[in-house]
């Protein structure tokens, strides 16, 4: 049976991984010591948050003011829910 890579008892050649190319294990990390991975750890961080856009004020007070409508409009949404099938299983069981 084959399908369009090859036929399933007889596998592609490009699929075998040439044996004769050595692979270096470790890298840069494996010759540090564990205060040499813990500094390139914090160093990495610190260039990751200066890659960051930061809200402007206005930007934050913004979304500060959209999340909170949205929770109190959620609130408000499931208090009615709730004092509705309170008045449901009140009206059914008695």
């Amino acid at each position: 049976m084959t399908d369009a890579v090859g036929s399933i008892d007889m596998p592609d050649a490009d699929d075998e991984a040439p044996e004769s190319k050595k692979t270096r294990k470790g890298g840069k990390r494996g010759k540090k010591g564990p205060l040499g991975r813990l500094a390139l750890f914090y160093r990495q961080i610190v260039a990751e948050l200066r890659k960051v856009v930061w809200p402007t004020r206005s930007q934050l007070t913004t979304y500060t003011s959209v999340v909170i409508v949205f929770v109190v409009v959620m609130i408000g949404l499931v208090t009615v829910l709730d004092m509705g099938f309170a008045r449901v299983i009140k009206y059914v069981f008695g």
